[in-house]
């Protein structure tokens, strides 16, 4: 049985965190999208991170205004205040 100390994700402000690292560690493409399997596979294949935890991570980026979420689904944005996290 795994416990909470073993999941480090499990705390959303810290996937968020890790979220934001992925998303900075890519080029951004056009109009500063950044593909989300750029940000999810890391997280859920490198960092172990379930896909619940990722879930919760990203909407926490972006309740706190760290990224912008395109409707599609398919992107995201790192906003002023996400590029600010790594000044």
């Amino acid at each position: 049985m795994k416990l909470k100390g073993d999941r480090p994700y499990s705390d959303p402000e810290k996937a968020a965190r890790r979220i934001m690292e992925h998303a900075r560690a890519f080029e951004p493409i056009q109009d500063g999208r950044i593909y989300i399997e750029k940000i999810n596979r890391p997280m859920l294949d490198e960092d172990k991170a379930t896909p619940a935890e990722y879930w919760a991570g990203l909407q926490h980026a972006i309740g706190k205004g760290w990224l912008e979420y395109h409707e599609s689904g398919t992107f995201v944005r790192m906003s002023q205040a996400g590029k600010d996290l790594f000044a």
